[in-house]
């Protein structure tokens, strides 16, 4: 596992205010494009800002999209030559995996059916996506059964520990 405990580091963290007058942690270099509304911006930069300190890596650039299930399958046979529905697309430009550079693309009508399936509400596969394509841009892969485990119980492992900071200080 590529994991590793220690604290937040703020030199890449920026505070700006919001609307509604809190701040926010926002983490410099990450764009994250929706149009829908259920998409908490601001707690994907939370969850980013935990995964960068427990995957110990830098962000050079990274946009992540919330596209339609329609779009996505577009993408996935454009540019990967498959030709049915996904719930996430990666792309990987950095040469290092500990300076992520790239785009997700999020599959926001899967990520409903998803959380439908798995009995999960629509925040929480939301986070489970967002680390998933996290994973792949540090090199992990999900091709065969063993990599599928392997990636999972990070995902897993991540995910509740993330909830679990949520729990402590009092957020959803």
């Amino acid at each position: 596992m590529h994991c590793c405990q220690g604290r937040i580091d703020y030199k890449d963290i920026k505070y700006y205010p919001s609307d509604n007058k809190i701040d926010q942690l926002v983490v410099k270099n990450l764009l994250i494009h929706s149009k829908n509304k259920l998409i908490k911006k601001s707690n994907l930069h939370k969850l980013f800002s935990f995964l960068k300190n427990q995957l110990n890596f830098t962000v050079i650039s990274l946009d992540i999209n919330f596209v339609s299930g329609k779009a996505l399958r577009k993408v996935n046979k454009d540019f990967l030559n498959h030709d049915y529905s996904t719930d996430i697309i990666t792309f990987n430009y950095s040469g290092n995996i500990k300076d992520i550079e790239g785009e997700i693309l999020i599959s926001i009508d899967d990520a409903e059916t998803n959380s439908e399936k798995y009995g999960v509400n629509f925040d929480e596969e939301i986070l489970r996506l967002v680390i998933h394509g996290i994973l792949h841009l540090l090199g992990y892969n999900d091709i065969n059964s063993k990599e599928k485990l392997e990636m999972k119980g990070l995902e897993n492992k991540l995910l509740i520990e993330y909830k679990n900071i949520l729990l402590k200080n009092g957020e959803k």
